[in-house]
């Protein structure tokens, strides 16, 4: 545990749910985890109970938080849930929190497979749909001249995200055609409890988070992780965004919940501080920040030449497209404050300088 992690509570200390089975983390809620092929190795995702009224009365089962992406091995170990931890119950509805593989992969095929409808707010159903399409803009070939326009020119890596035109389709090969919308502040009854939508920017584009007063809990997505920082990054259909900015404003949203709110995260243990991690991920950035200004002091840095001042660890080409996202999403709230200035070179790479 790190020094960091050490200021908060996990609720269940090191128990995590066993492979196939469920671990209840407050009444009606159930916590899983599935595999995924990446560094950060897991997701976690929820099963809540819930009931609806129907013509032939009210149904009784599942509202299913997240997917996990769509491979065999998956939709092996939500067999294996299906057949020990529904208690016979069907799965009445899935709902998604934001449009990222990890999230929506499996949407598709676990919506048709229990008839159920599939929940997400706009920004991200529609963002799932483009992507899984890879339409232009949208697919894994624009990322490429993106990211060389911030510096990227090491060969193997200029390489690898070259083959990567089918990254998200592979991971996300359908969406469900219809959706249920979901919006800011929006009260949401699942089963015996009132849910309230918080809606978050920067990692993705209108990321849900789930606060439920009535049993003092808050479903964080991706926003609110305890071990690590959410990825913030600028893309190529977005290429002048400014996610730093949007996640940074989105963290003070939640800072209002009770301080005994217990935070159920999509990666890592869920654990209690959250006011005192809000404070960690802003201190985070803020720190990056400072260290982007000196860098830019020194000399014009473009994205590329950031990411080592950022990040000081080996990193593989999966992890370097998201790293160089991020270096250029903290120059660009920078550029965008009136700190840096940018421009264009000869090399056509963008490099920023104090203003």
């Amino acid at each position: 545990m790190n020094p960091l992690e050490a200021q908060l509570s996990y609720a269940f200390g090191d128990t995590l749910p066993a492979g196939g089975a469920t671990l209840e983390v407050a009444p009606g809620v159930r916590w899983l985890r599935m595999g995924l092929p990446f560094a950060l190795d897991h997701i976690n995702l929820w099963l809540l109970e819930d009931s609806m009224e129907t013509e032939d009365g009210v149904r009784h089962g599942w509202t299913i938080v997240d997917c996990g992406i769509a491979n065999d091995a998956t939709r092996a170990a939500w067999d294996a849930i299906f057949a020990s931890e529904l208690r016979g119950l069907p799965v009445l509805r899935v709902l998604v929190t934001h449009c990222h593989p990890d999230h929506v992969g499996l949407a598709d095929w676990l919506c048709t497979r229990w008839q159920a409808p599939l929940w997400m707010s706009g920004g991200e159903y529609f963002s799932a749909r483009i992507m899984s399409a890879a339409l232009p803009g949208a697919d894994g070939s624009a990322a490429l001249p993106h990211f060389q326009q911030h510096g990227m020119r090491d060969p193997e890596v200029v390489a690898k995200v070259a083959q990567r035109k089918s990254y998200y389709p592979a991971m996300v090969p359908a969406v469900p055609q219809a959706y249920h919308r979901l919006a800011d502040r929006q009260q949401l009854r699942i089963g015996k409890h009132q849910w309230q939508v918080i809606t978050g920017f920067g990692h993705a584009p209108e990321h849900v988070a789930l606060h439920c007063a009535g049993l003092d809990l808050l479903i964080s997505g991706d926003m609110v992780l305890p071990r690590i920082s959410t990825n913030v990054s600028v893309f190529a259909i977005e290429p002048e965004s400014n996610p730093v900015q949007q996640y940074m404003d989105s963290l003070e949203k939640y800072r209002a919940l009770p301080a005994s709110t217990l935070v159920l995260p999509s990666h890592g243990k869920p654990f209690r501080g959250l006011q005192i991690r809000i404070d960690q991920l802003q201190q985070h950035h803020r720190d990056r920040l400072v260290e982007v200004v000196q860098a830019c002091t020194a000399a014009p840095q473009s994205a590329s030449d950031i990411v080592p001042v950022m990040f000081r660890r080996p990193l593989d080409a999966h992890q370097m497209t998201f790293a160089l996202g991020e270096a250029l999403a903290h120059l660009h709230k920078l550029w965008f404050d009136g700190v840096l200035k940018r421009r264009l070179d000869d090399d056509q790479v963008y490099r920023f300088s104090l203003a």
